[in-house]
């Protein structure tokens, strides 16, 4: 993506499609002419170039003395508005041929369609915001839940920028002292204090350490908490992703080993979103293609924050026991882990309820369940929620959401604990910045002070039109 601060852009902000109203957006040094030139105001009253800012403006839109439509005109001008120029918006009715019209009209007068995210990229271009922020507004406008919704509005207000802004500063003031050192190099003479500095890069490290611990629950709350359900082959697996989805998202068959894949799609629940992945029934084989599936599976299961774990309702006790004891071998006790006793409509009752009634005296969360029949389903979808309910603390002002802010702050730390070791060889203090700076330019790279077109270009690519 490229930006072009002579052309004044267009576009609709709203949703595509028909609703009561739509809004159409310009931006640009031009914004406020190309709309006074279609505005005709109800009341005569001086041109929109000469009216405050802030203000709402009734009139309608005009092509030469055709009227297209009855509309409000909200005027913000540079630098006091979202991308820091001139801005207009137009709220006129939702019609689809009216929207269309209305941005034809503007691009035939001068203005030009916008980029995906072009209006968030000039913001940050014109330091209304830093790259982090313009990532939460992406997130504020994609959150599902109320927990993503507090996440991204905090990130938008710059939290994790002036965290990441205090950590910065700090290290810029010993750089330029090490930097002093090397003007002055041959006097031997040491501005830098070696223990003030040891002690700050590790100060620095657990924070980036206390930063890096929230992404879990952060890519959590922005991604959905991933759910793998596991299992023999033919015990219903698919058939459950297919009854917690209501659709037939995979292949249901009597012949074991069908899934060879793993196969997801999300689903909200209780105001969270649950990314479910039915994984290759689990078991030994000689088959390569189904090794491989069971192999995937397995990386599907470490990652997963939640484990359902299905049995069959005609198994006996000391052969469940046996398989969990296997399963639970791959899986860690930060995970989450139900057992669900499946198929049920086919075993008798007191068998069912022994079942399961062992399998929680040993410890399993167990549940059984009719993938097919639908029973208890409910249950299993209470017993997710409860699962996967994320309480951030109102005192901790920063979680980490974005892999690639944490992919950052992995280099980061990398870089630092790299000081640390020089520190203690007591290297030069050339040597020392240059791991100093590297770290900054980390750093920065989340804030946006060090970035390069192809990371912005990917970024803002993925932003709505409009936005």
């Amino acid at each position: 993506m490229t930006l072009n601060n002579t052309t004044t852009i267009a576009a609709i902000a709203t949703p595509p499609g028909m609703g009561a109203i739509a809004v159409i957006r310009l931006s640009g040094s031009k914004a406020i002419e190309i709309t006074d030139k279609l505005f005709r105001p109800v009341k005569k009253k001086k041109s929109l170039l000469e009216q405050a800012p802030y203000t709402i403006h009734y009139g309608s839109i005009m092509d030469g003395n055709r009227e297209v439509d009855q509309v409000l005109v909200s005027l913000f001008k540079a630098p006091h508005s979202y991308t820091g120029e001139d801005v207009v918006e137009i709220s006129c009715h939702g019609s689809v041929v009216i929207q269309q019209q209305l941005l034809e009209l503007f691009v035939r007068n001068g203005a030009q369609l916008a980029q995906p995210g072009e209006f968030t990229l000039r913001a940050f271009m014109n330091g209304k915001i830093d790259l982090s922020q313009a990532e939460a507004i992406a997130d504020l406008i994609a959150s599902t839940n109320e927990t993503a919704r507090r996440v991204a509005l905090n990130q938008m207000r710059g939290g994790i920028s002036n965290k990441l802004a205090e950590l910065r500063n700090e290290l810029l003031k010993f750089t330029a002292l090490v930097e002093l050192e090397l003007d002055f190099s041959e006097e031997d003479v040491e501005f830098a204090d070696r223990t003030e500095l040891t002690n700050l890069i590790s100060t620095i490290i657990a924070e980036i350490d206390k930063l890096s611990a929230t992404f879990s629950q952060g890519n959590a709350i922005k991604s959905g908490i991933p759910v793998t359900i596991a299992g023999k082959p033919n015990v219903g697996k698919s058939t459950l992703l297919n009854r917690l989805l209501n659709e037939e998202k995979a292949i249901v068959s009597e012949i074991a080993g069908t899934t060879r894949d793993t196969i997801e799609d999300t689903i909200h629940l209780g105001g969270i979103n649950f990314r479910f992945i039915d994984t290759a029934g689990i078991r030994h084989t000689t088959d390569t293609i189904e090794s491989i599936g069971i192999e995937r599976a397995y990386n599907k299961i470490e990652k997963a924050r939640i484990v359902l774990y299905l049995t069959d309702a005609l198994c006996t006790a000391n052969e469940v026991i046996e398989e969990l004891n296997e399963f639970t071998k791959r899986i860690t006790s930060s995970q989450k882990l139900i057992v669900l006793v499946n198929k049920e409509d086919k075993s008798t009752q007191n068998h069912v309820d022994e079942l399961t009634s062992v399998l929680n005296q040993k410890g399993y969360n167990a549940l059984a369940i009719s993938a097919k029949a639908g029973h208890n389903i409910d249950a299993l979808q209470q017993m997710l929620i409860d699962l996967g309910k994320i309480d951030i603390p109102e005192n901790v002002d920063v979680i980490v959401t974005n892999v690639r802010h944490y992919n950052a702050l992995i280099q980061a730390r990398e870089s630092l604990t790299q000081v640390i070791d020089g520190l203690k060889a007591n290297i030069s203090g050339d040597l020392l910045a240059v791991d100093i700076y590297q770290a900054l330019d980390y750093l920065g790279e989340i804030t946006g002070e060090i970035s390069n077109d192809e990371v912005l270009g990917y970024i803002f690519s993925k932003f709505c039109i409009g936005k």
